[in-house]
């Protein structure tokens, strides 16, 4: 089928809107490519260091094999990183074996927003997609890799990880995933513990015991937020193996998968004949298809923060235009909690992401001719990995849903739209997750009242202060005021209101989880309160109306010849590491253009 005028007039856009940027990037991209291999131009000092505790010397000496840097996100405190610590040995493994090698180049922090949900180190969180960045480009820059392997899965790690791939997208890479724990509590039911602890009907063991039986073991969470949905997204711009996400970790599969990944990361290096940087594989074309990924499944509002940060390394300029213009035509495929009541693991038993890209490839919905690192062209993906006589083979998908409560055909989809909406108003622009929003609640009109820290929140809710339909802004959360800290922690709060039959809903210069649920939140609204930003003019009682069917987000209070609100965020520089994060706050962009602090095109 011919592709879809929107996606491809969105696709013109961005280009035309890159053309600068991003010609500049792969000028620099070529000239580093055209040194040839990065070990030519080491001396014998240099390589000596490099290879000193290396026990095949000789084989990284021989500069017709392929040397693999490995950069990997592993520690033991992560559920969805700790399965990467066997990971190096299994490629230094598969490397020999296929005629190459294999090095762990470096290690990149991996903090888990479920641990810091709610507490101080939250603040830390959106710029260590910066420190990751940085601290891959220190092991790359060592510059004796012929092609990188890149090891992470969760919130800010992959993005993090992209950022320094396009930046050294001269040479190969790959990423590879951990996958999915097994199946725990269903998420549903952890909700509803959630809103009962909230509620004061039940205590804090039983809802220990609720959480610890959610997560309960190696890997991703299981529901479909921030990690998931990053790893989606791999695979829909082409970075995975096909069918590489949702396999779970310590299985036959899941090693062989990782096996492939290598050989095939040996097999793209200049030294052979099927030379893909990251630079090719990462254009206007595999942002487009990552984007009608993100809303075909109903995916994190993370990612779009994290996206045009991403597209920024590689010279492609995403604007939140692109995201409302490819959701208002890309049906909404799948029901993955909090969407709906199936997990990760259901959601890849009922056909996964392969039914997903052969189905929306059929509809002229995605771009087939990309490179990719499995080869040209995304319908490799609609391929399903099998394990036969312990090595990957791909065959052809059913083509069929095997479930179709989580998973729908795009011409009979949950609904016609994705589940991501823009917002504009006299307030500035914003974002919205409507695909687990009812649309009832679509549109609030009420009464806001001003909050400047998520704790007070809770404590008017504790005092029974919320007792009529309520717009509850929570302002001064943006990238410049605290490091932008997701405020997922007022879910339950919110979603025991809503339960009550008041029309609630947030409207935060912050961010909320990968996760959000069934409340409304128009969320990154920029500019934000410390940059200027109407929403520190607002006052309690001004009258706001959200309205995610048509997109809007406006005070229907006259604000004329107000001061703005000011709030004191000394505390803010100071305490758990957050001395140290000075200068990201202090250069953060907005969050419309992904609160970037290292590249301004």
């Amino acid at each position: 089928m011919p592709l879809h005028d929107t996606i491809a007039a969105v696709t013109d856009r961005i280009r035309e809107r890159s053309a600068g940027p991003r010609g500049t990037y792969l000028k620099h991209m070529a000239e580093a490519a055209a040194q040839g291999p990065r070990r030519a131009h080491l001396t014998c000092g240099n390589q000596a260091h490099a290879y000193a505790a290396m026990p095949n010397k000789d084989a990284m000496l021989d500069e017709r094999q392929a040397n693999i840097g490995i950069i990997t996100a592993y520690n033991d405190m992560l559920s969805a990183h700790q399965p990467f610590k066997t990971f190096p040995d299994l490629i230094k493994q598969a490397a020999a074996s296929a005629g190459g090698t294999a090095q762990v180049a470096g290690g990149v922090p991996a903090m888990c927003d479920g641990v810091t949900q709610g507490q101080t180190g939250m603040e830390l969180s959106l710029f260590s997609r910066d420190v990751i960045a940085l601290a891959a480009a220190v092991g790359l820059s060592h510059n004796t890799y012929d092609a990188a392997m890149y090891l992470g899965v969760c919130d800010k790690i992959v993005p993090g990880l992209i950022i320094a791939a396009a930046t050294f997208g001269y040479i190969p890479g790959i990423f590879v995933p951990a996958g999915p724990m097994v199946s725990g509590l269903p998420n549903d039911e952890k909700a509803r513990v959630r809103q009962e602890f909230a509620k004061g009907n039940i205590d804090r063991a039983e809802l220990m015991k609720a959480e610890m039986a959610s997560y309960h073991g190696p890997g991703t969470c299981t529901f479909y937020g921030t990690a998931n949905s990053n790893q989606m997204l791999m695979e829909f711009m082409g970075l995975h193996l096909p069918g590489a996400s949702f396999v779970n970790p310590g299985t036959p599969l899941r090693d062989a998968l990782t096996t492939a990944a290598t050989e095939r990361a040996l097999a793209i290096t200049a030294l052979g004949n099927e030379f893909t940087p990251v630079s090719d594989v990462l254009d206007e074309k595999a942002f487009v298809n990552g984007l009608v990924g993100l809303m075909a499944t109903g995916g994190s509002t993370n990612l779009v923060l994290h996206l045009p940060a991403m597209a920024r390394a590689a010279g492609v300029i995403l604007d939140l235009q692109d995201f409302a213009d490819i959701s208002a035509v890309t049906p909404l495929m799948a029901k993955v909690y909090p969407n709906g009541l199936a997990d990760v693991n259901h959601f890849h038993a009922a056909g996964g992401l392969g039914y997903m890209i052969g189905n929306l490839l059929e509809e002229g919905l995605l771009h087939d001719d990309v490179k990719t690192a499995a080869g040209a062209g995304l319908s490799l993906y609609a391929q399903e990995p099998k394990l036969k006589d312990g090595r990957v083979t791909y065959e052809p998908g059913s083509g069929e849903t095997q479930n179709d409560k989580i998973l729908r055909p795009a011409n009979d989809p949950f609904n016609p739209s994705g589940g991501l909406a823009q917002l504009e108003g006299n307030l500035g622009r914003a974002v919205i997750k409507v695909s687990a929003v009812k649309p009832e609640h679509h549109v609030i009109e009420a009464p806001v009242r001003i909050f400047h820290d998520q704790h007070d929140v809770k404590k008017a809710f504790q005092a029974d202060e919320f007792t009529s339909d309520t717009i509850v802004v929570v302002r001064y959360q943006g990238p410049k005021s605290n490091g932008m800290p997701e405020l997922h922690s007022l879910t339950p709060t919110l979603a025991v209101l809503q339960d009550r039959g008041l029309k609630v809903a947030l409207v935060t210069d912050g961010r909320m989880s990968g996760a959000s649920g069934k409340v409304p939140a128009a969320i990154h609204l920029a500019p934000e309160a410390a940059d200027g930003g109407a929403i520190a003019l607002l006052q309690d009682g001004d009258i706001l109306r959200l309205d995610a069917t048509s997109g809007t987000l406006e005070c229907l209070t006259d604000l004329a010849g107000r001061t703005p609100a000011t709030a004191d965020l000394s505390a803010n520089g100071n305490g758990v590491g957050r001395e140290l994060f000075e200068l990201f706050r202090r250069n953060a962009g907005p969050a419309s253009t992904g609160a970037a602090s290292l590249h301004d095109l």
